[in-house]
């Protein structure tokens, strides 16, 4: 069965274990995910089955937007509520210093991810040597902030909603507010409510092929030739200009890579979507 769809991943599971539960209610051994959320975080996940499981490289999945509650106070070594060590109390701030806050990150950051992340470290993911309590060293990495919007201030809790661009930690997000702030803070909940045009709708099946974040090539030839995964003419393709494309014939879809004149196969006899 190939599928491409939507969930809405629940609190304190990991998005890997949540996979077991999607097997079983789809009856299918071959399932894959995109875009892990932490265990503490909820919401969009793009799931896909069967051969749809090749295509998130090619997925339009930006920018992402999330909802996220940032409590004052609290201090967790992994920025989230998994591992809170200590509450303080802190004095309450003006609702004009907390939009100030939040504007002043609306741009390109340089930034280190949270030391309880998925990175790898000598083969190592980072997360499992902090449990261990060894040392973490990660380098920074850039992201960038289109928008960033205060939805409540009920002190001690900052509810905002960030649209962020690929890779980007909304934990550290947290972080950073609470710097310009002043205060030690961690996120108390996060929800993920967007990938691109990508959000949960009741686990509907979508057309992969319209969520791609390549074009699409028109073939003139015979669509034997594309199907069987011959060598290709670049004279019977509608555009020759060097990229990634989408194809599509009578009874598939495939992805081919145009360089310098020569045809690639990424991807090949990609079976179409059933209509509902």
């Amino acid at each position: 069965m190939n599928r491409l769809f939507v969930v809405n991943k629940p609190i304190f599971v990991s998005s890997n274990r949540y996979m077991g539960y999607v097997k079983r209610k789809y009856g299918t051994k071959k399932v894959g995910f995109s875009g892990t959320l932490d265990p503490f975080a909820t919401g969009c996940l793009i799931v896909a089955t069967g051969q749809y499981t090749k295509l998130f490289q090619y997925l339009d999945k930006t920018p992402k937007t999330y909802r996220a509650t940032l409590w004052l106070g609290a201090n967790s070594p992994s920025l989230d509520i998994e591992n809170v060590d200590s509450i303080k109390e802190v004095a309450s701030f003006s609702k004009e210093q907390i939009l100030s806050a939040l504007s002043s990150l609306k741009e390109k950051l340089t930034y280190y991810p949270p030391k309880f992340c998925a990175k790898k470290i000598n083969g190592r993911r980072a997360y499992e040597l902090m449990r261990e309590g060894r040392e973490v060293n990660l380098k920074t990495i850039t992201s960038t902030i289109y928008d960033i919007q205060l939805l409540n201030y009920n002190h001690p809790f900052i509810h905002f909603e960030a649209t962020v661009s690929e890779g980007t930690y909304i934990r550290s997000l947290g972080a950073l507010i609470a710097d310009k702030l002043g205060v030690d803070a961690t996120l108390s909940s996060l929800h993920r409510v967007r990938e691109g045009r990508f959000h949960y709708d009741n686990e509907k099946a979508l057309n992969p092929f319209d969520h791609l974040a390549i074009p699409r090539n028109t073939y003139t030839g015979d669509d034997e030739y594309l199907e069987l995964g011959k060598k290709l003419s670049l004279a019977y393709f509608d555009t020759k200009e060097n990229g990634t494309y989408l194809v599509e014939t009578k009874n598939f879809y495939s992805i081919i890579a145009i360089e310098d004149g020569t045809i690639t196969y990424k991807l090949n006899r990609l079976g179409k979507p059933k209509e509902s």
